[in-house]
């Protein structure tokens, strides 16, 4: 019933997810949402420790785009101070972001990873196309209004997900 909604794994944070990590998988490229995935909704800009975190990833050879819902001012003020590619607005879960960015990064689906908090916009997303997913622990405990719609419909899938036996980050702590 769930499998478009189910990520591949499950982690705490980004600094969960290792160069080592992804390499075993045969990953060779990130596609990352932004708010409450690298930064908090409302930090303009990135920590120390997602700083050293997206070079140790670019220095074992490992491409990086930000793929977000979020207007061009917001993304592009956060990603053009770390030279990565993004794109803006990307109407998450629908595919064509999701391809654009895997054209980008000159991989193959099965080359990359997406890296994100929201089942309804990231996994499923992704999913559809192909991509391994990764679903973060939100680094924020507020959201935007949209978002709060779709937490409380993860709230009632991982309910589902527990009463089945499948394990989600809430069972990692």
């Amino acid at each position: 019933m769930y499998n478009f909604l189910l990520p591949n794994e499950f982690v705490s944070s980004v600094f969960d997810i290792t160069p080592e990590k992804l390499q075993d998988l045969g990953i060779k490229g990130i596609i990352t949402d932004l708010d409450n995935t690298l930064v908090e909704w409302d930090r303009a800009d990135a920590t120390e420790e997602l700083i050293v975190w997206l070079r140790i990833m670019k220095e074992a050879g490992i491409r990086i785009i930000i793929a977000s819902n979020n207007n061009e001012a917001r993304v592009k003020a956060f990603a053009e101070p770390l030279d990565i590619p993004y794109i803006h607005k990307a109407r998450k879960p629908l595919r064509n972001a999701f391809y654009g960015a895997v054209i980008q990064l000159g991989l193959r689906p099965n080359e990359v990873v997406m890296v994100g908090d929201q089942l309804l916009t990231d996994v499923m997303g992704a999913n559809r196309l192909g991509l391994h997913t990764i679903l973060v622990k939100p680094v924020a405990q507020s959201d935007g209004f949209v978002t709060k719609f779709n937490r409380f419909i993860e709230r009632r899938v991982f309910n589902d997900l527990k009463r089945k036996g499948k394990m989600t980050w809430e069972d990692k702590e």
